[in-house]
């Protein structure tokens, strides 16, 4: 009777143990196969020359798109001083200048009569039809030194080290990504090289913005401000910055 009970537990344990080792092959043919693992996406890579500081938190202007006559008003040059301002950016016979915002080459007409056959206007507008007009305009007044250029919102298109003097007239306060466009404008300079900006107060939306925020946006491009003024309007409500750019590493 022991023999028998031995035996018969026996061959239950092995018949369970069969079980066991058919029921986990079949557990194992039914796991899921893992798929292969797929790499983490890249970040967005930013374009170059941009960096994530150059981010703004502001408004600026829709750029202008009417008419050009706007910018011949026959007193201009009286209120705003202009040869003043040249004089302060150090433009003379054989420098180098670059007109950003050009429009209807009011100013670069001026400063190409200024500095000359020795000298060029680098003349920059993103509106090719402005630019148009420059070319026919400058054409008609004999002014061959005048080289128009169709810029970006965020670059001039200036070659390296091509300029002694920048003046943004009345258009710094549509500029989209200020900061990107002026860290492309500090290459276009050479050493001790000036920037004009003139511009109004404002919000930034209603084609002014403060000086204040100017002055912090240069900064932050790396540019110092050298002098201010207000003679460029007597109501106090245009202003004229002038800034250098500051030597890497100081």
């Amino acid at each position: 009777m022991r023999r028998f009970t031995i035996g018969f537990l026996s061959r239950q344990l092995s018949h369970l143990y069969l079980v066991f080792v058919l029921l986990g092959y079949a557990l194992a043919d039914q796991q899921p196969v893992k798929p292969h693992a797929r790499p983490a996406p890249a970040p967005p890579s930013v374009p170059v020359g941009q960096q994530p500081s150059d981010r703004i938190d502001r408004p600026a202007s829709e750029p202008y798109k009417g008419s050009l006559s706007i910018f011949e008003d026959p007193q201009r040059a009286q209120k705003l001083q202009i040869n003043r301002v040249m004089d302060v950016l150090g433009i003379k016979a054989g420098s180098n200048v670059a007109d950003i915002g050009a429009g209807s080459g009011w100013f670069s007409v001026l400063a190409a009569k200024r500095v000359g056959g020795e000298g060029t206007i680098f003349a920059v507008d993103i509106n090719s039809g402005y630019l148009e007009h420059i070319d026919k305009r400058s054409k008609q007044e004999n002014l061959a030194n005048i080289r128009t250029i169709l810029g970006k919102e965020d670059d001039p298109l200036l070659p390296p080290k091509s300029v002694d003097a920048v003046l943004l007239l009345k258009t710094y306060h549509e500029l989209g990504k200020p900061i990107t466009l002026l860290r492309r404008v500090r290459e276009a300079m050479r050493a001790g090289a000036m920037l004009g900006i003139i511009d109004r107060n404002g919000k930034g939306d209603d084609h002014g913005i403060e000086r204040a925020t100017v002055i912090k946006e240069a900064d932050r491009a790396g540019f110092a401000l050298v002098e201010q003024h207000d003679f460029v309007r007597p109501d106090n409500v245009d202003y004229f910055l002038v800034f250098r750019a500051v030597e890497r590493g100081h």
